[in-house]
């Protein structure tokens, strides 16, 4: 079988598996936020935090106890770090550093997982497990109900009450991730991640000395990680490492985790606002830009440019074999187009135009699935942009889902998808400007600006991947990263939250002939154009100065 065909099957597989999925977990979802049942355990979590679950909260309310939360998590992480040399089960690591300690603490209540240390050489069992571990399940959460928030701003009218955000965080941790988590904890242990809390072993003789392994409870950490688009790796190398992800079923089964909540979402969607057609078209959008830019990747990578491209089958540099083309392509393309962040290839060895396609996918805002809860609310930001457009088309008041798009609304929309670029653009500007910061930089020329502007793009967009030919482990890069990554998660759902509280205070507007159905292909196909419009206008000079010019230039 040639490596092409393999791709194209693994890639045929995960759409089958993704398909079975969807209508069980997205109406398993629905319920579960639609219900006002409170099992016994969570009545527990309510009682400790103090929290009324049945208590609806108005827009700043509910954004503060997001916010809130979010605080306290910062702080805890980052303690916890700090104090690390004195905990028990540290394996002899000292405490972090304070500036390192901000980035990932940022990192990781950001639902980003960027990372700028090697974690078997940094972090021990109580900081990975009782710290990081625990992040990537209410970072999750707490992305899922900033969706579920908004889409309750387009099923109700009359009120501006979205729900409760502590009900929704607990539900969606207890009632949706952990389970998943769970069943798919066991299916990673079977396939050889390990599970364990053995402390570092010295293995074999080299050249050079002894190769030290580290235990840790990695199957745990790894099936939330994919689930909830998180991506911070356990080891230094992520998905790549044969700890965390050892085989080729391994590596399919944590992207189609990586997908399975995002892509389901669009169904909890419909559900919600009582037309399932409305949440298909979402669905179209966002698999026809997963398959365009997946079939892109492949194509790039697997395209021969002499001899030695000839002799690999393609671009292997910087890829696992047991992976090969294919599996690192589809998966390459998972982690960028969602806020995922897990690599299990080299981002930086791929060839010019395969990491322009990673990076531009980030660039699109993450929106094709995207991640959990924030691909949705981005892509119904889009959808409202769309919409908006085709209503100056025809000199006609936008509506979506029989909610006017006014002023305040498309202000707040626009707000949103401008946030972003300013971060990536302005502090990629000054990281080049500067003269320090550019002494990170591994390669010189268009390569070398493409590793400043990937890690600022990554980090802004909540993602956390890395060309990793960028030495990110200083104070200027572990700053402004960590700012551009709480920046570039809370201030946009500060948007989200005021634009659901404005819609669901409206009265619904009936639909008539005039009203665009926004249920149809030619809708979807408009949705498409004005994602890759957007986008285009906004990244493309950037995107010129780096990948563009490499992949021109090879």
């Amino acid at each position: 079988m040639s490596p092409v065909t393999a791709g194209v099957l693994q890639l045929l597989a995960l759409v089958a598996a993704l398909a079975l999925a969807y209508r069980p977990l997205g109406d398993h979802m629905a319920r579960v936020y639609s219900s006002e049942k409170h099992y016994r355990p969570e009545k527990w979590i309510y009682k400790v935090i103090g929290a009324n679950p049945s208590a609806e909260m108005r827009w700043p309310a509910y954004l503060r106890g997001v916010l809130a939360f979010s605080a306290v998590s910062v702080l805890f992480l980052y303690a916890l770090q700090r104090l690390q040399g004195s905990l028990p089960g540290s394996l002899g690591f000292v405490s972090i550093d304070p500036d390192q300690a901000f980035n990932t603490a940022a990192s990781f209540v950001a639902n980003t997982n960027w990372q700028s240390y090697a974690g078997e050489q940094a972090m021990g069992h109580v900081v990975q497990t009782g710290g990081l571990a625990v992040q990537n399940f209410v970072s999750a959460a707490v992305g899922m109900a900033v969706a579920v928030a908004l889409v309750r701003g387009f099923a109700r009218s009359r009120t501006g009450e979205l729900g409760n955000f502590w009900a929704d965080l607990v539900r969606g941790t207890v009632r949706i991730l952990l389970p998943i988590s769970v069943l798919g904890a066991l299916v990673l242990v079977a396939c050889g991640v390990i599970q364990n809390f053995a402390g570092i072993h010295e293995v074999g003789q080299f050249a050079g000395g002894t190769q030290q392994w580290n235990g840790g409870a990695v199957a745990s950490q790894e099936v939330i990680k994919e689930l909830g688009t998180n991506g911070g790796g356990y080891f230094n190398a992520n998905s790549a490492h044969p700890f965390e992800n050892p085989t080729p079923f391994s590596n399919l089964f944590e992207i189609f985790l990586i997908l399975l909540i995002p892509f389901a979402l669009t169904r909890t969607f419909g559900r919600m606002v009582g037309s399932l057609r409305q949440g298909y078209a979402i669905l179209a959008t966002m698999a026809t830009i997963w398959i365009g830019f997946t079939a892109l990747m492949m194509w790039t990578e697997f395209a021969h440019h002499g001899p030695a491209f000839d002799v690999a089958g393609g671009a292997m540099e910087g890829k696992e074999t047991r992976f090969g083309i294919g599996g690192s392509s589809i998966f390459a393309v998972a982690t960028t187009l969602t806020s995922t962040g897990a690599v299990n290839s080299f981002h930086s060895s791929y060839t010019g135009f395969g990491g322009g396609i990673a990076m531009l996918g980030m660039q699109l805002g993450e929106i094709a699935p995207g991640g959990v809860g924030s691909g949705l609310y981005g892509m119904l930001i889009m959808a409202i942009i769309a919409v908006f457009i085709a209503g100056l088309m025809v000199g006609r008041t936008p509506e979506y889902l029989g909610k006017k798009i006014g002023t305040r609304q498309i202000k707040l929309a626009a707000c949103y998808i401008l946030i972003t670029p300013a971060l990536v653009l302005c502090f990629t500007a000054a990281a080049m400007a500067l003269p320090t910061p550019g002494n990170s930089m591994a390669n010189p020329g268009a390569h070398g600006f493409s590793e400043v502007l990937y890690a600022y793009t990554s980090g802004a967009n909540n993602n956390g991947s890395a060309f990793a030919g960028l030495n990110a482990d200083t104070q200027w890069f572990n700053s402004t990263i960590g700012i551009a990554m709480l920046l570039g998660r809370f201030l946009p759902i500060v948007f989200v939250l005021a634009l659901a509280g404005s819609l669901a205070e409206q009265q619904p507007v009936p639909e008539t002939a005039g009203t665009l159905r926004t249920d149809k292909p030619l809708y979807a196909g408009l949705l498409v154009a004005t994602i890759v419009i957007i986008t285009g206008l906004t990244y493309f000079p950037a995107l010129a100065l780096g990948p563009l010019a490499e992949g021109l230039a090879s």
